[in-house]
């Protein structure tokens, strides 16, 4: 491993994240051999045959994208230092823990879901704070409140007093495809309505940054600079519709390395309505402990190589253990969707509703089963 990724920090950098700019290249159309001037090459874009430009993107999804300063109060803080005291009393008066007295706060990004005042975020953006200020677009300044918000997918929604707002329309994120061109739209640094450019680089990926008890990771990955003051900010194609949630960033420095991940539309949706309806994400669970197949792990278990996640437990009484999934099955499908990796799993999962039964697609003894699974809560709680 080259050295400087032995600092490698995958971060959700508090209050942080935008899309990077990528320069496009502009490659020179034929042209006369008597002409050696360069000409820009015309993109068919909309139907037209225009320069290729992100005007549209930008125009559609700006006015949906907010600055967030998150404030801890005072008595907040109070109230922290005195839990942290009656945890910690040792570590309190022989001055080795971390006790701040001094009220925190930090900025990011949001967006606005719906035009009575609800704004997606990152959990990791708005968790410490009690207190929180919301600037449009239009430069309009509003206070919002806690909706709920969930630690295990990094999601949080607030809420504004506020009616007839732009929103922003959202994609089907399964249908995003690797290459494609994607925007972040922002406050990197406090620079506010950012606009960056790049692509999707990857998807279903997990890195290992939401610390919960059982999170979901997922992300779209993409190549775009990303820096502190984007997180929660807008991820969108060139329609400006909206792919996902700017969440985190791989980088040994603290800014952009070229690495930056956003939460699925279509995940971040399923759990901002329930955050907005119940304040809490009811989320169903499978009730395995898993793994993504690989040579290695077909050998250690072994079991023929097959592409898609091989169950390595299965808890008791949870919704996999009712339907019949036993370990060492490899699931291969969700409602006919194919798995290929772990994160994946878990992020259609995360999709489904506690009490809804999906079809799982598997592999046994060589040969394919599908079975009705009825997702349950987490049989451990």
């Amino acid at each position: 491993m080259n050295k400087i990724w032995s600092t490698f920090l995958a971060g959700a950098v508090g209050g942080l994240v935008t899309l990077g700019a990528g320069k496009l290249l502009e490659k020179p159309a034929p042209s006369d051999i008597s002409n050696t001037n360069p000409v820009a090459r015309q993109v068919a874009y909309g139907g037209g045959g225009a320069p290729f430009d992100f005007k549209k993107a930008a125009d559609l999804s700006m006015p949906a994208v907010v600055h967030i300063k998150a404030s801890e109060s005072r008595q907040a803080a109070v109230q922290r230092l005195r839990e942290q005291r009656y945890s910690d009393p040792f570590s309190f008066f022989f001055g080795q823990g971390q006790y701040e007295m001094q009220p925190r706060s930090g900025t990011g990004s949001g967006v606005i879901y719906s035009s009575d005042g609800y704004i997606l975020t990152n959990n990791h953006v708005v968790e410490f704070a009690d207190e929180f200020d919301i600037t449009l677009h239009d430069g309009r300044e509003f206070k919002a409140r806690m909706v709920g918000r969930d630690q295990d997918t990094d999601m949080a929604v607030i809420k504004i007093d506020a009616t007839g707002l732009p929103t922003i329309q959202l994609t089907n994120s399964d249908d995003v495809q690797v290459g494609e061109w994607a925007l972040a739209v922002g406050n990197p640094f406090d620079l506010t309505s950012t606009v960056t450019a790049g692509i999707v680089s990857a998807k279903g990926r997990n890195i290992n940054i939401i610390k919960g008890k059982a999170p979901i990771e997922s992300f779209i990955q993409t190549d775009a600079a990303v820096n502190p003051g984007n997180s929660g900010g807008a991820l969108v194609d060139v329609n400006g519709k909206l792919m996902g949630i700017n969440s985190a960033i791989a980088t040994p420095t603290g800014v952009f390395a070229g690495y930056a991940f956003a939460i699925p539309s279509n995940l971040a949706r399923r759990i901002a309505d329930d955050l907005i309806k119940y304040g809490v994400f009811k989320r169903g669970f499978l009730g395995v402990n898993m793994a993504t197949m690989d040579t290695e792990v077909a050998q250690i278990l072994k079991i023929p190589f097959i592409h898609g996640v091989v169950v390595e437990n299965v808890v008791p009484n949870g919704s996999a253990s009712k339907a019949g999934i036993e370990r060492l099955d490899v699931i291969t499908k969700i409602n006919g969707k194919n798995v290929t990796t772990a994160s994946e799993l878990r992020e259609y999962i995360g999709v489904s509703k506690s009490g809804e039964t999906i079809t799982v697609t598997l592999v046994r003894d060589g040969k394919e089963k599908e079975l009705p699974v009825k997702l349950v809560p987490d049989s451990s709680n």
